[in-house]
């Protein structure tokens, strides 16, 4: 499996975001153009540079062409304008997808952005009924299942396979929220124990309300260039080295399996194409809708052999003096989730980690990053490899 040569591979040249947790009296275009112009700047560009605009989707103001929408209020021109939907994993998609266009000569400099005002756009109830409709039409919806419900059933089926405890679990939620707390932007910042995670209510057995990602407002964005446009921008070191998709089903009475996803091919492909082995990653950026969704992850894409993770988890793995510093930026579970963009802030974490910007997060010398993003229930995967030159 391989890519393009070093010399033709995209760089991620700029990166921005929105605080993420309640940002009442934003819009949603408005956080949009907010994180567009922080990733633009600190690609030390212009707008006038960017031929090429990849947008993700809003539940809140879902305009059906919003990459036009968002080219249009930031005053942009682009050659190539396209909206993705993908669930949680478009933001991988988007990095993906910004890459082909620029290896082939199509784009210079790519600005895919995210964002939704989902804690103070829309109502609870609202957000619960619109999120409860990616079930299937015939098989699903009709009984009333909702999306934690559907990560029960995963979590159960795996917790019966593999042994692992609600304490194992917990010690994600507790990890996260602990990294969360050294970001300024991280919507729960507070720090959590395991007694906390077991002590919050049921949401859908066996997760509680500390097992599951937050609902925020926020919006991410990132700058992918051309390896011979990169010159002119402000930090051309980050490469995307490799990159993959896996896809197995959409609704999970369709599933081939409730413990065994395409997550797994997704990260072999881009890892594969990077040629390099889960060993060799320094830190890791994780879609972590849910803990069980993290714990599944992790040992589907080698990080950790089958029923290893959560007893290497509670032990400190993922801290970031671990043996696999992950989610540093305290993932969906403590940073925050807004849609699409929640998945892009992985991306975004990853870029600060590679140039040694993470401050009080940083994990020492991390030159090699795994990121990945999933979709509806584990059921759209995509992985990214990123490098620091």
């Amino acid at each position: 499996m391989a890519g393009p040569p070093p010399s033709r591979r995209a760089r991620l040249s700029g990166v921005g975001d929105t605080a993420f947790g309640a940002l009442p009296g934003s819009s949603v275009l408005g956080i949009h153009a907010q994180a567009a112009r922080q990733a633009i700047a600190d690609a030390g560009l212009t707008q006038g540079d960017v031929d090429g605009v990849l947008c993700a989707y809003s539940l809140v103001e879902p305009h059906l062409m919003l990459s036009s929408v968002v080219a249009e209020y930031l005053g942009i021109r682009p050659a190539y304008s396209l909206g993705m939907m993908l669930g949680g994993a478009t933001g991988c998609a988007m990095i993906m997808q910004a890459a082909m266009l620029v290896e082939s000569g199509r784009c210079r400099h790519v600005l895919v952005v995210a964002g939704d005002m989902r804690l103070t756009g829309m109502s609870r109830d609202g957000a619960v009924a619109a999120l409860a409709r990616v079930g299937h039409p015939q098989f699903e919806v009709p009984y009333g299942p909702n999306i934690p419900a559907y990560y029960g059933l995963v979590a159960s089926r795996y917790m019966h396979e593999q042994g692992a405890t609600p304490e194992q679990l917990a010690h994600i939620a507790v990890t996260m929220r602990r990294h969360a707390g050294l970001h300024p932007g991280a919507h729960m910042r507070e720090p959590i124990t395991v007694a906390d995670v077991l002590a919050s209510r049921m949401i859908a057995r066996p997760l509680r309300l500390l097992d599951c990602c937050l609902v925020s407002d926020g919006a991410a964005a990132v700058v992918v260039s051309a390896a011979d446009a990169s010159g002119g921008t402000r930090d051309s070191r980050i490469a995307l080295l490799g990159a993959g998709q896996g896809h197995t089903h959409e609704h999970v009475s369709q599933a081939p399996s409730l413990t065994d996803f395409g997550c797994h091919e997704a990260s072999s492909r881009a890892l594969g194409e990077a040629g390099v082995t889960p060993a060799a990653v320094d830190v890791a950026e994780i879609y972590d809708s849910f803990t069980i969704t993290l714990l599944i992850e992790l040992e589907s894409m080698g990080f950790f052999a089958k029923g290893e993770a959560g007893p290497a988890i509670a032990a400190g793995a993922l801290g970031l003096a671990g043996r696999l510093p992950t989610n540093t930026h305290g993932g969906l579970l403590s940073f925050g989730h807004s849609g699409a963009a929640g998945g892009l802030t992985h991306v975004v974490e990853a870029v600060r980690q590679l140039r040694g910007e993470a401050d009080a997060r940083q994990v020492p010398d991390a030159r090699l990053a795994f990121v990945h993003g999933d979709g509806g229930i584990l059921s759209a995967h995509c992985s990214l490899v990123l490098a620091r030159a």
